[in-house]
Parts: structure tokens; sequence; C-alpha cells
């Protein structure tokens, strides 16, 4: 019976879709990548029909292809595993805060990012991209340094001691002069971030580049993302506390859009 539910299920399978999750299984299984010459030897299929799959996909930013002509897992992939992420929690951060985001990068004219910690660090949630002159580009999928960063360093100190002892003990990479590199340093600053309720970059992962961030959380109080706005170093004080205050009013509404 299991043999007639499978062929039967076959039946009703688009080739061109099982040969691509072919292509995207066997890129996975590399973390180091491969050649079309690699991908024909082990799928063995026809080379111009592996070149029409991974040239489609590249256009897609489902793979991306190296200077040495190598294929590895683009990064698109990981705004889709962020979905993921939040439906299996069953709180989809992206359908509830982009709509906020999309306010926020409009009414400041800078781009604006949703972050969120995950096994693996930093993901960019969801962005939105800003009109003013200079304006910052950001875009979902983007992984960033644990450390380093409003966002991150607001995120790392929400987590539970245990979980933060686990991420300061790897080495924390210097980036730029600003970059806290030393645990008991970045220690202290979590725990002014918590005091302050937000948190500030002053060019600690790219000297021109300083930013805000500030908690969204569910409506029971928990801590669920971070809300960033990141902006060119030497903004004047008073537009810097227009874009703090804008940052925290948007995170508020977006608590309030969480469901109970």
């Amino acid at each position: 019976m299991a043999e007639i539910a499978e062929d039967s299920a076959s039946k009703h399978t688009i080739p061109v879709i099982d040969r691509m999750m072919e292509v995207l299984t066997a890129i996975e299984q590399r973390p180091a990548g491969l050649t079309i010459r690699d991908l024909t030897s082990e799928l063995g299929l026809p080379r111009t029909t592996v070149y029409r799959i991974v040239n489609t996909l590249q256009h897609h930013e489902m793979v991306r292809r190296d200077d040495a002509g190598i294929y590895h897992l683009g990064r698109r992939l990981l705004t889709f595993a962020s979905h993921v992420a939040s439906r299996a929690s069953e709180l989809d951060l992206v359908a509830i805060c982009q709509p906020h985001l999309d306010r926020l990068a409009s009414d400041l004219g800078e781009g604006v990012k949703l972050s969120v910690i995950d096994d693996d660090g930093i993901l960019v949630l969801a962005a939105a991209q800003g009109r003013r002159e200079y304006a910052l580009t950001v875009a979902p999928g983007q992984r960033m340094p644990i450390h380093a960063g409003a966002a991150s360093k607001l995120l790392l100190a929400s987590l539970e001691r245990d979980v933060l002892d686990y991420w300061l003990i790897k080495p924390l990479a210097a980036y730029t002069g600003r970059t806290i590199t030393d645990p008991k340093r970045l220690r202290s600053e979590l725990a002014r971030i918590r005091r302050l309720g937000w948190a500030q970059d002053k060019g600690e992962n790219a000297p021109s580049i300083h930013a805000y961030a500030v908690p969204v959380r569910t409506r029971s109080g928990r801590m669920v993302a971070a809300l960033s706005v990141p902006f060119l170093a030497g903004t004047e004080p008073r537009r810097m506390e227009e874009i703090r205050l804008a940052a925290l009013e948007t995170a508020q509404a977006m608590t309030k859009d969480m469901p109970e």
C-alpha cells in the first residue's frame, strides 16, 4: 500500500521542481559549495539542465555564485527560514511588524530593520528602505555580528544568564576600534542597556554607521525582536533624538498589534 501511495504521489509532482530540489539539497550538503561540473556528476543530469536550474535559482537569490564559479545557498533562503521560525512559535512577526516598519521608514526617511536572535546568532527578519538622501540600505536575511551593533546588544541583553554565557564564551571579533571585545565590558554594557530599555551603536560594526535599537515585546512583556534604525555618523543630536523617540513609539505600536 505504501508503494502504491508513493507512486500516486509521484504522478502529481513537477519534474523540474524535483530537479531544482535535488540541486539545492546537493549544495546544502556541501558547505564548500559545488561547481556546475560537480552538480552534473553528482546528480547525473545533463550539463545544460543543471546550468539552467542554477541560473534560475541565482536570479531569484536562492543560490549565489562566487568568483571561482562555485555555487552556494543564497541569502533569500534565510528570509524564507525566518518566516518558518516565526510561524513555528505561532507569532508571525513579519506580518505584524512590516506595516509599522514601512510607516517608520516613510516618516523618518531612514532604513529600518527588525532583528531576532536564534541558534545561529542575529538575523535581520524584516526591513524597510528609507527615501532620505544617504539613507542606509537594509535587507532581510542578513546575518549580523552577535555583539556589535545596537540591535545585537539589545537582543543579547534580553537573554537568560546561561544562554548569554554561551555566546560570550566565543571569541568576540573587533570590527572597529569601538567594538567591545572584552566579555566583562560587554556584560557591563548589557546591564546598562537593560536599565535604559534601549541600545545605541556609535560605530561598533562600521565606523560611519550609528544606530538606535528598541525592544519589540508581546503584550505580556516578553521581548521577541529588536527594532533598529541605522544612520550616518555625524547626524545632529536633535535628529538622533527624533529617531530614538520614533523607534520607541513604533515598537509600542507593534506591541499593541500582538495577539493576546
